[in-house]
């Protein structure tokens, strides 16, 4: 009994770990940002280069909270490496006294 409840738990759990089938989205990146733009009211909110070859943005609705984050390539290919909710701007911390600008 023991065993066959720990094999469906194990399996269970194994299935869980998968990504989710969205995870390597990849599409021409003007046609992600639009829908991105059209379909959830996201708009490019921060960007950084990872290396030479990858440019990371992040995508986010300040009505809704929704937040995408695309990989972009030099050859003009996005593709969305993680989707969310309740996306947060911290504000800046203030200045210390004396800080060099």
């Amino acid at each position: 009994m023991y065993k066959r409840i720990l094999t469906a738990a194990l399996l269970f759990g194994m299935a869980c770990t998968g990504p989710p089938a969205w995870a390597q989205a990849c599409a021409p990146r003007a046609a992600l940002t639009a829908k991105l733009e059209a379909a959830y009211g996201e708009t490019l909110s921060a960007r950084g280069l990872q290396n030479p070859t990858a440019l990371i943005e992040v995508f986010a609705s300040a009505e809704s909270g929704s937040f995408t984050v695309l990989m972009s390539r030099p050859d003009g290919i996005s593709c969305i490496l993680s989707t969310g909710t309740h996306w947060m701007v911290e504000p800046a911390p203030p200045r210390k006294k004396g800080a060099a600008s």
